[in-house]
């Protein structure tokens, strides 16, 4: 009997999921509640300033394997694009320093060398930093190294507050650390920063689609999971409100929905329980001359801008504590901050604000160890999702190693099927 494997969910750790399993030659089928696939990475035209923009700002950074191999593997590799080395310009809002943190490749000596490093800050914070990367167990963050200094507060807090998206502090040192040793331990190589040029859609999910589609993968769009049947261990049937699909004795499910969209689906299943927010501005305004792809704030609400082709876009991390201030307010706010950064003296142009309660788990210790396996206890149901335990926070790559390693579960399962000759 042929294997069908069915993908609930077509964000990114389901469509990674389908782009691994799709050459194989076995049916899947990726089911999507709403009319859009891509989840929390994708791009769509919004009316109110008349361009697409993105539904999130998203950085890539050249050491994210798996992202890498995902767009690499669809075609789309070219749509990532960055400085050709490691640098990060930054802004202090406060006493309007700026700086270029650049990296050199290999081993991190740019730390020892005083105009390289970032401005007031001396070697012993750099090595003292080194006691995140052998962090045993999981604690907060800030019962690991000193939360405090020019240090912390000009690279290692916004480096950290955009990947855990939970003030640092409280944030779990454990993948903390994972990002400190896949990151600035590594060197330049692994630190060029890369967006997506024409936008998250047309980078990952619009080349991904046409990727299956040439394996003549189904996708089903507003085609809303309802609810799973259990029988004997494994999933029964899966019920689409609608219309239902049994499942055959070798049929597979994928479960790459939200952490709380799986919860409710899989009432035993154990997920991280708290979520923190995130707040994205974009602006109908051209970049002014010079304006670096990427620019960090210090001491201002706004915390990373990027450029794109007429408009600049903000991210915000955990944002919980503007989820209920007046859109227009924020939109001037964010603008103040951003017209300073960049130089540009102008009224608020046209603008969207785009805020989402829970676009991640709250990365803490607690919740971090509430993750599961991409293997549950069901024998025929896997699940995919930057909330699994991944090893790394709710990134891009971290979603895509889901995906990857619900598609690995799911081959392993059916390697014992096969003949020592290899058939089926």
């Amino acid at each position: 009997m042929t294997r069908t494997v069915h993908i609930i969910g077509a964000g990114l750790a389901g469509l990674a999921a389908a782009v691994k399993l799709a050459p194989s030659g076995a049916p899947v089928v990726v089911h999507e509640a709403t009319a859009y696939p891509g989840g929390r990475c994708r791009s769509y035209l919004d009316r109110t300033i008349g361009m697409t923009i993105d539904n999130g700002n998203h950085l890539v950074l050249s050491g994210n394997h798996a992202v890498l191999g995902f767009v690499t593997a669809i075609g789309s590799a070219a749509s990532l694009v960055g400085p050709p080395k490691a640098e990060f310009a930054f802004v202090d809002l406060a006493s309007n320093e700026r700086w270029t943190l650049r990296m050199n490749d290999g081993l991190p000596w740019w730390v020892f060398d005083k105009s390289r490093r970032v401005p007031g800050t001396r070697l012993g914070e750099y090595l003292r930093l080194s006691r995140l990367l052998w962090a045993s167990g999981d604690a907060p963050v800030g019962e690991v190294i000193d939360c405090s200094g020019p240090l912390y507060e000009r690279l290692v807090h916004p480096l950290l507050l955009a990947a855990l998206n939970i003030e640092p502090r409280q944030g779990s040192a454990a993948l903390a650390s994972a990002i400190v040793r896949e990151t600035l331990a590594q060197g330049g190589q692994a630190c060029r920063p890369l967006i997506a040029r024409d936008g998250l859609g047309p980078a990952f999910i619009e080349p991904a689609l046409a990727f299956l589609k040439r394996f003549n993968t189904q996708v089903r769009l507003d085609h809303e999971l309802h609810a799973i049947r259990f029988a004997d261990g494994r999933i029964a049937e899966l019920d689409f409100g609608a219309d239902a699909v049994t499942l055959g004795a070798d049929d597979m499910v994928i479960l790459a929905v939200p952490h709380h969209a799986a919860a409710a689906l899989v009432p035993d299943l154990p997920v991280p329980q708290g979520h923190r927010a995130i707040a994205n501005a974009h602006f109908r305004i051209a970049p002014p001359p010079g304006l670096p792809p990427i620019l960090g704030l210090i001491n201002a609400t706004t915390e990373w801008i990027f450029a794109f082709d007429g408009r600049l876009s903000v991210t915000i991390s955990n944002a919980d504590r503007l989820m209920d201030v007046p859109r227009a307010m924020l939109a001037q706010s964010i603008w103040q901050e951003v017209s300073r950064a960049t130089g540009i003296v102008a009224e608020l142009p046209a603008w969207q604000i785009v805020r989402e309660r829970r676009a991640t788990f709250a990365a803490t210790p607690e919740e971090n160890a509430k993750r599961p396996a991409a293997q549950t206890q069901w024998s025929n149901l896997v699940v995919a999702g930057d909330w699994t335990a991944t090893g790394l926070p709710a990134t891009l790559e971290s979603a895509v190693r889901s995906g990857n390693r619900a598609a690995d579960c799911v081959t392993a399962k059916a390697a014992p099927m096969a003949s020592p000759g290899g058939r089926g």
